[in-house]
Parts: structure tokens; C-alpha cells; sequence
């Protein structure tokens, strides 16, 4: 019973039911190149994702606004965070998706973080693991 929570229904074991590792790839990309990103991850077959807007700080540095006469520097820029979650196996193919959507070759194009992802469940059907995604 360690993993398993009250009310909730018994994990299998994941090498007896076959089922791979799976990894979320978050990325941080530019807010202009969501949809192409959306495009590429769909053409590759990975049809569900997250998409949060954040405010990023790194070696793109901000800029200055004047706002009703005030000079302030703005250093969090908007940025568009995409996490997919996806079988180990997908997960090459999804970075290559993303980075061939999201580059500009600009600095600020953004970063791929790759995480390992222990289980899911789709909460209709109570399917879990792969067959979640």
C-alpha cells in the first residue's frame, strides 16, 4: 500500500504492466512562437499540452519604459511556458520539435527542461501511465 493513497485505486507495477518511464519537457519560448511550437508538437503526434504565461529573467536583459512620466526598467520579460508530458521515447523527437519551431536565433529563445514524471491519471476515465497521455 505505500503507493496508494485512501480512496484511491492500486497502482500496478510499472515494469509488470510494460509501461516505459515517461519525462515532462517544459519549455520557455518566446510568446510569439507559441502557435508554431502548438504546429510542430501536433505534427509529431503529441496533441495535449500546458501552456502558462510567465515572466522570465536571464542573459536577455530587460528594457526602460516611461509610464506617466516615471523612467523604470522593466527585467522580467513575458515568456510562454509549454509542458507536455510524453513516453521517454517521444522525448527527442519533442525537443527537436520545439527547438525547430521556437528558434530565432535570437538570444531569449528560450530553454528545454526535461523531468522525470512517475504518474499520471486522467481524472474521467481513471486511465493512468501512457494510456493517460
Amino acid at each position: 500500500m505505500a503507493n496508494q493513497s485512501r480512496n484511491a485505486r492500486p497502482r500496478p507495477d510499472r515494469a509488470q504492466a510494460g509501461i516505459g518511464p515517461m519525462k515532462i519537457v517544459m519549455a520557455i519560448i518566446k510568446p510569439f512562437k507559441l502557435e508554431e511550437v502548438r504546429d510542430a508538437l501536433t505534427a509529431i503526434g503529441v496533441h495535449g499540452l500546458t501552456v502558462t504565461e510567465v515572466k522570465g529573467y536571464g542573459r536577455q536583459k530587460g528594457h526602460t519604459e516611461i509610464y506617466r512620466g516615471a523612467e523604470y526598467a522593466v527585467s522580467f520579460l513575458p515568456k510562454i511556458k509549454i509542458e507536455v508530458a510524453v513516453a521517454s521515447e517521444q522525448v527527442d523527437k519533442t525537443i527537436d520539435a520545439i527547438t525547430s519551431a521556437a528558434k530565432t536565433g535570437q538570444i531569449g529563445d528560450g530553454k528545454i527542461f526535461v523531468i522525470n514524471l512517475d504518474h499520471a491519471v486522467r481524472i474521467r476515465t481513471g486511465e493512468a501511465d501512457a494510456a493517460a497521455l
